[in-house]
């Protein structure tokens, strides 16, 4: 199984510049795709990138095209909700470490998964989460 959670950079960059991911996390996204298995994606994540276009730091095509590849047949993308059992995962996911909520959530979703998560964050790849970089 080669299931992935994905931080909210690495999917941006996945879509709009793979060349801005590492060679791990690019391999871990292919791999990922190859397999059929899924890439998950925090909700909060979908929200924080809405949030960019709202910015004018993305564009609403780039939101659109994520909206295309969250629901196409085939997606290898997969949005996770924030769920009560990912909340209550927060506890594990030291605040004084990893400060912003987001970012905990979404290290949150990858610990309570069992998953490794895709991420550049110095931050949480300092943490007791397994990350792909």
């Amino acid at each position: 199984m080669s299931a992935f959670v994905a931080d909210t950079h690495a999917v941006i960059w996945y879509i709009l510049n793979q060349d801005a991911l590492s060679s791990n996390a690019r391999a871990a996204f292919d791999s990922a795709a190859a397999s059929g298995d899924p890439v998950y994606l925090s909700a909060i994540s979908v929200v924080e990138i809405r949030y960019l276009v709202e910015k004018g730091k993305l564009t609403t095509v780039f939101f659109d095209r994520l909206d295309e590849a969250l629901n196409s047949a085939d997606a290898a993308l997969v949005v996770i909700p924030v769920t009560l059992e990912i909340a209550r995962t927060l506890n594990e996911i030291s605040r004084t470490s990893i400060p912003e909520m987001p970012d905990r959530i979404i290290a949150a979703t990858a610990f309570y998964l069992e998953l490794a998560l895709i991420t550049r964050d110095r931050k949480i790849q300092a943490s007791v989460i397994k990350t792909v970089w």
